[in-house]
């Protein structure tokens, strides 16, 4: 599998405050990214998965509306894992 438990603590511990920090937005974002990285590679190969694309999508969203989230709690936090994470906006 793609993403197992300590992929999931590697990119808790390096952008959430500890290994087990899964609920802050940063942490969050991180593992959208992480996912959304994987099933565009996966779209590249199955064009035709539709099933696959509405789940990117949906991801895509969620992620979007955390980085809206941080944006309008912390604007320094919003600019640290949009630069961190090399995120167009």
């Amino acid at each position: 599998m793609y993403l197992d438990s300590a992929k999931k603590e590697e990119i808790f511990g390096t952008y959430g405050q500890s290994k087990t920090d899964t609920g802050s937005a940063e942490s969050q974002i991180a593992l959208f990214t992480y996912r959304i990285k994987h099933l565009t590679e996966h779209m590249k190969q199955n064009r035709k998965d539709h099933g696959t694309e509405r789940a990117l999508t949906g991801l895509v969203g969620k992620r979007r509306s955390l980085l809206n989230y941080l944006k309008a709690r912390d604007i320094t936090r919003y600019r640290a894992i949009v630069k961190a994470l090399g995120l167009r906006k």
